[in-house]
């Protein structure tokens, strides 16, 4: 199946090819069909399976583009609002239609101003509901989505999307996308939804197959030396690395800037129009490595994140799941890796089991390992390079002053010397010291706690 089976405005096809799409993902085949009968849905899908492809396009297909708000899409957070509002502007640009990115930080009045020229707005809750309350805007739309309901549950937003209904016309179309159906989501659907259709994308179809997972076991002091190792070894051209605490994205961030590596952090105390910057300059990639916590990251989605690495692995599968996602997008291969010591294989044997795919377990290079990649690298580089007269020239003044081999030579120092490699020969445990050390943990089991005492029955007298 392709995107032409859809029958999408020709102006919508032209972005889709242009954004590089191929085929449309399962929530995409699902939802967009049913979105363009004109149905409500309930969505339950991960982040990084494609649903803001999956309500934008048919949405944007079905717009009258009478010069009002038609869409109204209700996101979670800042990022993800200013994420999903640049991908359906991406989407819709042949259409010419505009969007508005609505969150609280930011002036009124811009906001406003926007809405106004807007034929979607994407916004959060609490600045949404603010603006409807005020009667600084009054919307009409025909489309309404509901995207991560779950992550705007647990922010405690569901009183105000509630009362943000209240605004809203009854004759609209509905779309909620949810990661999970707790209660809460199940009624609340049940509420401001009309009949609607239920599509599950299942965990089995939730782990991209375009993204190779691998862990790397290393005791807790090794964690830096490690990470520094696989930056150098693997050369992503596009990465973030995820942390579980701000705390950790600022120490990193701040340790691997003093070792030469360029990064930035993200997290949720950075001022908002820092964020926003640190946001764009990734995905134009003047930056090259993000270092992120889970909320922050949230939303992000750019098509060319050649690798995630795990700092720590998350407490939980879902956050597994959404880290990962942020690679192998749009039909792209992706790397996900992973730092494990062995006190966290319970986490990682839950992790596994429960996304129904096998991380590989890997050792991490060694020094001689990276010197060899390194030299087949740069032999590459240089028989690739096209020879400039600015070097012939250089190289005629090199031979008045020595011979060719030795000049050779030089250049060749020059270049290794730029590029030291650092830390211990050898990093982390072997496979063979990976495999014992998780079959412990697999065979291990909880032991009753006699210590010394024992029951009525086995009472000596």
């Amino acid at each position: 199946m392709t995107f032409q089976d859809f029958n999408l405005r020709a102006e919508l096809q032209k972005a889709i090819e242009q954004a590089g799409f191929k085929e449309p993902s399962p929530i995409q085949k699902e939802a967009i069909p049913l979105i363009l009968a004109k149905k409500d849905v309930v969505g339950q899908a991960h982040t990084g399976t494609g649903k803001t492809a999956a309500f934008a396009l048919p949405m944007l297909n079905m717009l009258k583009l009478n010069g009002e708000v038609e869409g109204l899409v209700i996101v979670p957070t800042r990022e993800l609002a200013t994420q999903v509002s640049d991908e359906i502007f991406r989407f819709g640009k042949y259409l010419k239609i505009k969007t508005a990115a609505v969150y609280g930080g930011s002036s009124y009045s811009r906001q406003l101003h926007h809405i106004e020229n807007a034929s979607i707005v994407v916004a959060t809750p609490g600045r949404l509901l603010d603006l409807l309350k005020s009667g600084k805007i009054e919307l009409n739309p025909d489309f309404v989505v509901l995207d991560e309901a779950d992550e705007m549950l647990d922010m405690g937003f569901l009183d105000d999307i509630k009362a943000i209904f209240e605004y809203l016309p009854s004759n609209r179309q509905t779309m909620l996308f949810s990661a999970t159906m707790p209660n809460a989501i199940k009624e609340l659907a049940n509420k401001i939804l009309y009949t609607p259709e239920f599509i599950s994308i299942t965990k089995e179809n939730v782990t991209n197959e375009n993204i190779k997972q691998y862990y790397y076991v290393v005791d807790e002091r090794e964690r830096d030396d490690a990470l520094i190792r696989l930056l150098d070894y693997k050369a992503p051209s596009k990465a973030i690395i995820f942390c579980r605490m701000k705390i950790e994205v600022d120490r990193l961030n701040e340790f691997l800037n003093a070792q030469g590596i360029k990064t930035k952090g993200l997290h949720g105390d950075i001022p908002q129009r820092e964020r926003e910057n640190i946001i764009k300059s990734f995905k134009r990639g003047d930056t090259q490595i993000l270092i992120a916590t889970d909320v922050a990251a949230r939303g992000l989605d750019i098509s060319d994140v050649t690798h995630v690495f795990n700092y720590h692995i998350p407490f939980d599968p879902e956050s597994y799941v959404h880290r990962i996602g942020r690679t192998g997008r749009a039909g792209k291969e992706g790397t996900a890796i992973s730092l494990v010591i062995p006190a966290e294989f319970k986490q990682l044997i839950k992790i596994q089991k429960s996304v129904k795919s096998s991380l590989i377990n890997k050792e991490i290079p060694t020094i001689s390992e990276l010197k060899s990649k390194k030299q087949k690298s740069i032999l590459d580089t240089i028989l690739s390079t096209k020879v400039s007269t600015q070097a012939i020239e250089l190289l005629e003044l090199l031979e008045s002053q020595t011979d060719l081999s030795t000049a050779a030579l030089k250049l060749a120092s020059m270049v290794i010397e730029n590029d030291k490699i650092k830390g211990s020969e050898k990093i982390g445990k072997s496979k063979k010291e990976a495999e014992l050390l998780m079959k412990k943990a697999q065979n291990e089991k909880k032991r009753p706690r006699d210590r010394g005492r024992r029951g009525r029955s086995q009472r000596r007298y």
